[in-house]
């Protein structure tokens, strides 16, 4: 499996961002109010980050001392930290997106609002570097085999395994 890229992030922010913005837009096209997320929200993005980071950690520590770890766990771990790493991005954007369009408004925003975004935001950031660490976690180290070309298996009919030619 190979790393989240940080062009995969960064188009999935800016479609967040554009979808963000486009819901406060068609919100107040149709007279209601803008769409401001819950103050748990973020909470629970870093609650989110916090367990990747809880989930990987064990996996790292089975890397670094060899000790062997179920396979199943280290790849929900892995899984785990990938999607919350574009969870966050796109919340991240879609957090900007709803910032952007109440800002751009000719009148001033409430202050709570504003606060509920920027805290987005923050989150969703924080919850893709938490992520992003989960899987660097979860990364095995380079086994000096794959750049050595192998030998070839000696063949069974060999006199080594008992067999005759």
């Amino acid at each position: 499996m190979r790393r989240t890229s940080a062009g995969v992030l960064v188009v999935l922010a800016l479609v967040g961002a554009g979808a963000g913005f486009l819901v406060d837009q068609v919100l107040t096209a149709m007279g209601r109010v803008t769409f401001t997320p819950s103050l748990l929200l973020p909470v629970l993005l870093v609650i989110v980050g916090a367990a990747a980071l809880a989930l990987a950690w064990p996996v790292r520590r089975s890397v670094r001392t060899g000790i062997r770890i179920d396979p199943f766990r280290a790849t929900r771990a892995v899984t785990l930290a990938r999607a919350s790493s574009l969870l966050g991005a796109i919340m991240a954007g879609f957090g900007a997106g709803l910032l952007v369009f109440l800002l751009s408004r000719p009148i001033d925003p409430q202050v709570g609002s504003t606060v509920a975004m920027i805290a987005l935001i923050a989150s969703a950031v924080v919850l893709v570097i938490a992520s992003l660490i989960a899987e660097q976690f979860c990364t095995l180290p380079k086994d000096p085999d794959d750049s050595e070309p192998r030998e070839p298996s000696p063949d069974p009919g060999s006199p080594e395994f008992g067999g005759s030619h």
